[in-house]
């Protein structure tokens, strides 16, 4: 185990060098792909945040059996201060409304000043509720107010992070399907993380609650376009254009195919949800589609041209950073119980 973390630590920081020197020489080659990658990967440890508190005012086993992978997740929030100091460093090749030509329709919200105070505001928030979601406690008296919170800042992180690469667009459903996506990325990796422990049972009562969730996402995503379709303006025609398009068009129809169809079609099937090869395979599909469909929003901004360095590199770097963080959680917080069952009575 120590011989494999070192490996991943070696591997991890190699890579992060050669992004950062590619980031220097060929920035347009890793500043969007490292966009595209931190989009998806801040979903983890702000959905493990989201999916905690609602456990903490619901209640049901299945927040006890994904407890510790919930807790797994946000241990990774840390990396959140490489991510985005990624970001800021290559902000004014990403944002075109930091040096703008003209007047912008939002300029009193995207400015550099305004901005900056946002990323302050989001680091404060997240970093207290993560703070509270590992110390445990009465998390239930906090847990209404960190809701609110968190989907106030993720919503409008969404909005700063991807949505703005576009000034002109504006979608009030934007910050929705981020954090439907985040929540259901987040519940993914966490059956993934603890169905695959030896022993462990994976009950229907995870299949049905990643099934809502994933028909939760779609339903807000199809809205959305649903919505530009029936308006038919030309600037929120214009974001869709690059994006269902050529390879990009293809790449689309892929996002809804395996992000939605088919996980669709084999959780609703009751004989498969207690078929621990499906749920797990499904849970793994969710996790990959999402982090394509960040490719997908942030991408075609700039290039046909796929940078593979940029975004192979951020994701060895975000995801080994985040196997060494949650590892190393897990170990101290203990191996959970040898088989876990869930009653649907109890959800």
């Amino acid at each position: 185990m120590n011989r494999a973390r070192t490996m991943t630590a070696i591997v991890t920081l190699a890579t992060l060098a050669a992004v950062v020197w590619g980031a220097a020489y060929m920035p347009h080659a890793v500043f969007p792909a490292w966009l595209a990658v931190c989009a998806a990967w801040v979903g983890w440890p702000l959905g493990s945040m989201a999916l905690l508190l609602v456990h903490a005012l619901t209640g049901g086993r299945w927040g006890d059996a994904l407890g510790p992978a919930l807790r797994g997740g946000i241990v990774t929030l840390p990396l959140g201060l490489l991510a985005l100091a990624g970001v800021m460093w290559g902000a004014r090749d990403l944002y075109p409304w930091l040096h703008p030509d003209g007047p912008l329709p939002n300029g009193f919200y995207l400015n550099g000043p305004f901005a900056l105070g946002r990323v302050v505001l989001y680091l404060l928030v997240w970093g207290g509720l993560g703070v509270l979601c590992l110390r445990g406690g009465d998390l239930a008296r906090v847990a209404p107010a960190g809701l609110i919170a968190l989907a106030l800042t993720f919503g409008f992180a969404a909005i700063d992070l991807t949505e703005s690469l576009d000034a002109r667009f504006s979608s009030s459903a934007y910050g929705l399907i981020a954090s439907a996506g985040a929540v259901l990325e987040a519940f993914a990796i966490a059956v993934l993380m603890e169905g695959t422990r030896a022993g462990v049972v994976v009950s229907r009562d995870l299949a049905r609650l990643m099934l809502g969730l994933t028909v939760l996402w779609a339903y807000l995503d199809f809205m959305q376009f649903l919505i530009v379709w029936q308006s038919n303006l030309p600037v929120e025609a214009a974001w869709y254009g690059p994006r269902l398009r050529g390879t990009w068009g293809m790449v689309a129809v892929g996002v809804v195919m395996l992000h939605f169809v088919l996980p669709f079609g084999l959780l609703v099937a009751s004989p498969l949800q207690v078929r621990r090869g499906v749920v797990l395979r499904v849970a793994g599909l969710l996790v990959g589609m999402e982090t394509l469909r960040n490719l997908w929003l942030v991408l075609p901004t700039w290039m046909d041209p796929f940078p593979l360095f940029g975004v192979l590199g951020s994701l060895v770097v975000l995801g080994g950073g985040s196997a060494l963080l949650v590892a190393r959680h897990m170990e101290r917080e203990g191996a959970p119980s040898p088989r876990m069952r869930m009653d649907g009575a109890h959800v």
